[in-house]
């Protein structure tokens, strides 16, 4: 399946994935108070995990040790907190994919801002939108590179994606607008209308 395409995995694919039993990371850490904002009444923290859970990803005891969960080699969703409402389908289908292909799936939204290049201080052209992504949520390791890794290099996706691009395949998968990511309560404001049932 290519990185644009809207092909279904097949039925015998999905069967192949019935014992399969993806672990999950909310990364909150690092991210302020944000992550406890409240988006249509709840945490976005809890909207997050529910999406998880939803997904079929058992989440894990923020005491669990890298160790313990590499040795139980399964896949591993790391989801951020500050995009709560990607949708669970989504989640599983970056799952599915992460394991048919055995490759790292980061999920990847349009730039929509103006991007400038900046030389010595001095802000220069215009950077063309359509070759930039801005990070979303989730980032899916197979358990092939989640035995490869020592420990989880980061948990933020800016310094994950690129360290995980240096010794793994990465395949950006588009995500849907409701995995946008917040960065403030007005873009918390702004997703809840975007979300709202």
């Amino acid at each position: 399946m290519n990185q644009n395409s809207d092909d279904t995995l097949s039925s015998r694919d999905l069967l192949d994935l019935e014992d399969l039993h993806p672990l999950g990371l909310l990364l909150d850490e690092g991210r302020g108070s944000l992550p406890y904002a409240l988006i249509h009444g709840e945490a976005l923290v809890a909207c997050a995990a529910w999406g998880l859970g939803e997904s079929g990803v058992q989440p894990v005891d923020t005491g669990t040790s890298w160790e313990e969960i590499a040795v139980a080699g399964e896949p591993v969703v790391l989801h951020d907190p500050l995009c709560p409402m990607t949708p669970a389908d989504f989640i599983a289908a970056c799952v599915l994919r992460a394991v048919t292909e055995d490759v790292v799936v980061v999920a990847v939204r349009p730039v929509t801002d103006t991007v400038k290049t900046v030389d010595d201080g001095a802000v220069g052209e215009t950077v063309d939108r359509e070759e930039l992504r801005a990070l979303a949520s989730p980032v899916v390791l197979p358990a092939s590179v989640v035995a490869a890794l020592p420990s989880l290099p980061s948990v933020h996706f800016e310094e994950l994606v690129p360290m995980l691009r240096e010794h793994f395949r990465v395949e950006l998968v588009p995500a849907p607008a409701q995995a946008r990511r917040v960065a403030d309560v007005d873009d918390v404001a702004l997703l809840e209308a975007l979300t709202q049932r």
